[in-house]
């Protein structure tokens, strides 16, 4: 079967430049091209919540704030200036830029940011990051230039969560205007304006005039190629047809572009703020039975899956990554113990073992990772069936109550929002994520858990800080004591450029957003 493959792709890669066509022809002399094996979702804002689209979504759309580039700082962007906060941190006064346009002409203003933000909680919407508004209580025009938000209740992370994507500033009359095909079709104030998009071949993106930062983006153009195997995308960029694998460097070829200087030098790495792992769906039997999950958490050889992997990341032992605030040193996790898994599992009545499912995203190591967990858990007596499909048809599956039992969350792990440890709780862990279409897909909801994050998010005070860190240490030892998830590892992003893409590795791997198109330029 490897050898089918390698010669597959060779085949694919021969025929490439036929394939090209025009769209190769037509890139400036400062464009670049990324490369993915799947297409882009959605460009909604409101509605995009994955690693691919979201750098997308980023060239077409800004917000209040961002973060310094390649910091975790705060600073304003459509804002003037930081807001001025009241009210023990209920209150915050945003005055606007005045030389911020959408790339249809169009001044924004602070009604643009109102309608923005009460789109988010309109359940018509269907926004995956309502839950991180929730606090809103408000949002008052005070001038076309100065609008206020005002909280149910504090929210040490609030200004984080004005940064995420979905407080991408909409304009109104554009949404309404593209309906349904709003999320094809997106106007947004940001450094790039979408030019086409090509279902399932291309998406391209061209320097937006209007953008108030006339030194942002150094490129032109910028072309999102899907559909492409990564080991194909891989030989199209060492020939010069791609600039960035979005996929990482595929698994097949690591070493040896490891092995050979030219190519090493090309490859960028950094340690994600990431923890990948299996979910556990609490509401379907056998796993209602907190023994069973605890049985898969002792079942599985994490150090093996690494291995698949070429050591690109650490074992996880927890919700949290290392690099994240509230990240427990102390905690050990459950240890790789197949004489505890199969304990647990007599002592739940399953000594004979059982059948069940896992889905997977289809895009290499994830099948082959998926195997893996299969044979540990054939040795403990339970038979797995893997589903391997697109990521688009996993999430859907994994959201939805009572569909997928077991989900390998390889290629769609949980990657910081913000660096916030309450960005690892509410959005996949809470009550109020645990609804279809969330992402708790354990579907775990403990209120008395929520309730202590809700306390927690409350100590707005920074003199509360640590205060607050070990609140959510003791709210994600509870969590990993009920065992929704196996955590795996915590990734080491590898992707690789070509020479020509100029820019710091915090443009190319983005500690926030993924990908800082707007900072990347070609010599």
């Amino acid at each position: 079967m490897r050898k089918s493959s390698v010669v597959l792709a060779l085949l694919t890669a021969a025929l490439y430049p036929c394939i090209l066509g025009s769209s190769a022809v037509a890139q400036t002399s400062k464009s670049m091209v990324v490369s993915y094996k799947d297409d882009i979702a959605t460009l909604d804002p409101a509605v995009g919540y994955d690693w691919q689209n979201w750098p997308a979504i980023k060239m077409v759309f800004d917000a209040l704030l961002d973060y310094k580039p390649g910091t975790t700082v705060l600073e304003p962007r459509i804002a003037a200036a930081m807001p001025s906060i009241s009210d023990g941190g209920k209150s915050y006064t945003f005055k606007l830029r005045t030389d911020v346009k959408f790339s249809n002409g169009r001044t924004l203003v602070a009604a643009d940011v109102k309608y923005t933000l009460e789109r988010i909680l309109d359940p018509k919407t269907k926004s995956p990051g309502a839950g991180f508004f929730s606090d809103i209580g408000k949002v008052t025009i005070l001038s076309p230039s100065s609008v206020k938000i005002t909280l149910k209740q504090p929210n040490a992370a609030f200004l984080n969560v004005l940064a995420t994507n979905f407080a991408f500033i909409v304009p109104k009359e554009e949404v309404l205007k593209a309906g349904q095909n709003w999320g094809r079709n997106p106007i947004g104030s940001g450094p790039f304006r979408l030019k086409s998009w090509k279902i399932g071949q291309e998406l391209v993106f061209e320097k937006n005039p209007n953008y108030y930062n006339k030194a942002l983006p150094k490129l032109e153009r910028v072309t999102i190629r899907v559909g492409q195997d990564p080991s194909v995308a891989y030989l199209a960029l060492t020939r010069g047809e791609v600039d960035l694998l979005g996929d990482g460097v595929p698994p097949a070829q690591f070493l040896q572009a490891q092995a050979n200087p030219k190519l090493k030098a090309l490859i960028v790495s950094t340690p994600q703020v990431n923890t990948t792992y299996i979910t556990i769906n609490t509401q379907m039997k056998p796993f209602t039975d907190l023994r069973v999950r605890q049985a898969l958490n002792h079942a599985i050889d994490k150090k093996k899956i690494l291995r698949l992997i070429n050591g690109r990341g650490l074992v996880a032992s927890q919700v949290l990554p290392p690099n994240m605030p509230g990240f427990d040193k102390s905690f050990a996790g459950y240890d790789y113990n197949v004489t505890k898994a199969k304990a647990l599992l007599k002592a739940a009545g399953l000594e004979q073992g059982f059948s069940t499912t896992m889905y997977t995203n289809s895009t290499d190591p994830n099948p082959r990772i998926a195997q893996s967990i299969q044979q540990d858990l054939a040795a403990v007596g339970i038979t797995l069936e893997l589903k391997s499909q697109a990521a688009s048809t996993v999430i859907e599956a994994a959201s939805t109550p009572k569909i997928a039992p077991l989900v390998w969350s390889g290629g769609m792990a949980w990657t910081q929002d913000y660096p916030d440890p309450s960005d690892f709780y509410w959005p996949i862990l809470s009550c109020r994520s645990a609804v279809p279409g969330g992402w708790n897909w354990a579907f775990l909801c403990d209120k008395k858990l929520d309730a202590l994050a809700s306390s927690a998010d409350q100590m707005v005070n920074p003199a509360q800080r640590e205060k607050r860190l070990g609140e959510y240490r003791k709210i994600f030892s509870s969590v990993m004591a009920q065992a929704p998830w196996v955590p795996m590892f915590n990734e080491v992003r590898y992707t690789m450029r070509s020479e020509k893409l100029v820019g710091a590795s915090t443009d190319v791997i983005d500690p926030i957003h993924y990908i800082g198109y707007e900072r990347l330029s070609v010599k």
